[in-house]
């Protein structure tokens, strides 16, 4: 029986042959998966007793719960079955990016690479201090083979760059080589799950390959589809998202460079893809530590800004990772979940919010049938609480500072005002209906029926806490210890010590905010970003008016360069309008140029502006 003519019946029958013995000649530790139809078996050892128990009440679990995790293939497998070949594996087809030809929506279209320089036409005059690289990540391939991605945030990653030299610029851009995206263009098909969308085993494949499949995904291992932003230890630069896995770059030419495993330097299964840089070039990030490592906890780290010397260049910059400091976990069957986090001169400063990682339902999920962004749960009865963490000592100010129920995505930036507030800027949710939104279903609607499927969307709003440093035991009960005549923000004194804390709301509807990096941890004026209105992408620049395009266009993130320039990648749904990248002055805000790229740019994320060695 070819798969094109599998039935209902027949895709179940594989894992009811499968049985379980776990008794193997007295040996506690040993258990044997078999097949009752053919009399296959795989002897297993575990390390203890203990493991060998679990593992089989897990695989005893997966077998009882056979059409859970069977359903969601079987309602598409008569489509994905006409698409294999005798062989198993999909028709061969030339690469994916280069035969999608439908007019989707701009953000789920398929990119294309331009893995060799093309020159820009610029317009304006480009200033001749601006020397370098703008490295942009993002998302750029939504189906490979008759399989499609669910969510935007599944897609391969794309990098993409725009060097500027003498007043030119040119642009590049190549799919990040991950391992997923080789495994998946090997397959000619999706086989590595992502965040909205689990892949199931080719049921054509071997009932012993079938099963590892399984088992490998009781135990969650995470993509390294890196296709959040691009960050810098010590001079290597990554591709990186939020999991354990980080892929090194060429600058130059984009090719990937190779695979690190933060696993394999410092414990933790969860990194953020906003770091933070000081002014010695150092590296700061924070990430999440869950399974195997004890109780699970936030960890803070540091990379040194000269790790990559020129002798040892071809090992990872985070072979001298140095902890800084942990912070508990307030739940320990449900972590925060946080894609970024705030420093200030003296501090680090990080929200633990209500928008949580269910660990029992992460550990089950393939089991279960579900996608790992299920997994995420917010409780809008719950509150956030504030941990503000010594740089120098790595331990937690004594104050406990809680807050209402909120989600941030994104911190503005944060610094001490005096010797006694520190002041903390985000964008905050009231609920973390964003993440609906990015859906590809959602994503291809027309806009009338966009916003009525997202009317309980909750705008962004830019929030400013102030946390005072100098509460104590002793502060009198019901006092609000702010003092700063600049904010309505609040932080009172409960009855049991702990601080609470009210916003100070300054700005709906403003996302991917962007500082002046000489600004970071610093007292600051001004942030950038792009306004947000019915529509899942930005579409306006905040006060932005005297460059806007009347055709229509969508401007990617705003990224201010330290000497009085913006950049932004620009896009257009409508193919006659070239992309282009725009350059701002960032006191006016009026446009100084473009430049126009002769090739294909999708819409991205974050990135990273990498300054010529030359440049002023």
């Amino acid at each position: 029986m070819t798969c094109s003519s599998l039935k209902q019946k027949s895709l179940r029958l594989w894992v009811s042959y499968l049985a379980i013995q776990d008794s193997v000649d007295g040996d506690p530790c040993k258990f044997v998966l078999w097949s009752r139809g053919s009399e296959e078996r795989f002897m297993l050892q575990a390390s203890s007793a203990s493991i060998k128990m679990t593992w089989v009440e897990t695989i005893s679990m997966l077998l009882e719960t056979q059409n859970n995790f069977l359903s969601g293939y079987l309602r598409s497998a008569a489509r994905r079955h006409r698409g294999y070949s005798r062989r198993g594996n999909y028709r061969r087809s030339s690469a994916p990016w280069e035969t999608d030809t439908t007019s989707m929506s701009i953000l789920t279209r398929n990119g294309s690479e331009t893995p060799e320089p093309v020159t820009a036409t610029v317009t304006g005059c480009i200033p001749s201090w601006l020397q370098g690289t703008l490295l942009r990540n993002g998302p750029g391939l939504f189906s490979i083979g008759d399989s499609e991605y669910n969510h935007w945030f599944d897609g391969m990653a794309l990098i993409h760059s725009f060097t500027f030299t003498n007043g030119e610029v040119t642009y590049r851009s190549r799919f990040l080589r991950s391992e997923t995206f080789k495994r998946n263009m090997k397959a000619e098909r999706i086989v590595v799950t992502e965040f909205g969308t689990l892949v199931y085993p080719d049921p054509c494949s071997s009932i012993w390959s079938r099963t590892l499949t399984h088992m490998r995904n009781l135990v969650p291992d995470f993509t390294d589809n890196n296709l959040v932003n691009i960050v810098r230890y010590g001079r290597d630069y990554y591709a990186s998202s939020e999991v354990n896995y980080i892929n090194q770059i060429d600058p130059v030419t984009l090719e990937t460079v190779g695979r690190t495993n933060y696993r394999d330097h410092i414990s933790l299964n969860l990194a953020t893809a906003h770091p933070h840089y000081d002014d010695e070039g150092n590296t700061y990030n924070m990430g999440t530590a869950i399974m195997g490592f004890g109780r699970p906890k936030y960890i803070i780290f540091k990379v040194p800004a000269d790790t990559s010397d020129e002798e040892k260049k071809k090992k990872p910059a985070l072979r001298r990772v140095q902890l800084v400091g942990s912070i508990p976990v307030r739940s320990v069957l449900s972590p925060s979940y946080f894609h970024s986090f705030a420093m200030t001169q003296n501090y680090f400063v990080f929200v633990e919010q209500p928008f949580k990682l269910d660990i029992f339902k992460l550990a089950t999920a393939y089991v279960r049938g579900v996608t790992l962004g299920s997994c995420l749960r917010y409780d809008k009865e719950d509150t956030t609480l504030f941990h503000v963490v010594d740089r120098r000592t790595g331990k937690a100010v004594s104050t406990r500072y809680y807050g209402d129920a909120f989600v941030v995505f994104h911190h503005v930036n944060a610094y001490e005002d005096g010797d006694h507030h520190v002041v903390l800027d985000l964008i905050s949710y009231r609920n973390s209906n964003l993440y609906e939104m990015f859906y590809i279903r959602n994503l291809k609607l027309e806009t009338s029926s966009f916003i009525e499927a997202n009317k309980d969307f909750s705008p962004p709003v830019c929030q400013r806490y102030v946390l005072p440093l100098h509460a104590h035991t002793e502060s009198p009960r019901g006092s609000n210890l702010v003092t700063l005549t600049d904010t309505t923000a609040t932080a009172v004194v409960q009855e049991d010590g702990s601080v609470y804390c009210r916003p100070d709301a300054l700005f709906e509807g403003l996302e991917l905010p962007a500082i002046n990096y000489n600004f970071n941890a610093k007292k600051y004026r001004y942030f950038y970003g792009s306004r947000v209105d019915w529509s899942p992408h930005p579409n306006k620049m905040a006060k932005v008016i005297s460059s806007a395009d009347p055709r229509g266009v969508v401007p990617g993130e705003l990224l201010p360069i330290r000497a009085g320039v913006i950049l932004s990648s620009v896009v257009s749904p409508d193919p006659s309008i070239s992309p282009f990248l725009l350059v701002l002055d960032a006191k006016t805000f009026t446009e100084i140029a473009r430049a126009s790229v002769p090739a294909s740019v999708h819409m991205d994320l974050h990135g990273h502006f990498i300054p010529a060695a030359n440049a002023v």
